[in-house]
């Protein structure tokens, strides 16, 4: 499998979020950019806002790119830093465990 490029991965986060910003409040709802907070004190995203989007990222990885990854997992939450903080992180947190899936890790 070829590993994608991260602004691949960050098309496949953008479209994860368009995916699930109907499902928003106008206020909450996420700017494709990858500085747009997520998770955690600036975040727009509560706990269940953030499934969904690692939900419909998984899927797009799989359906886009064949690659099976788990991205809410004990490697996630066990980092001193969340890899959900913003978009930007989140596709850069995405293409690493493209990568791990791949064998390149």
């Amino acid at each position: 499998m070829k590993i994608p490029t991260e602004e691949q991965v960050l098309q496949i986060v953008y479209r994860a979020m368009d995916d699930l910003n109907p499902q928003l409040p106008a206020e909450r709802r996420l700017e494709k950019s990858p500085d747009t907070p997520l998770f955690g004190r600036a975040g727009r995203l509560d706990s269940l806002g953030l499934v969904n989007l690692i939900v419909a990222i998984e899927q797009a990885v799989e359906d886009d790119l064949g690659a099976t990854v788990t991205l809410a997992d004990e490697k996630a939450m066990s980092q001193r830093s969340s890899p959900f903080r913003t978009a930007g992180i989140l596709a850069a947190y995405v293409r690493a465990r493209i990568e791990e899936s791949a064998g390149g890790a």
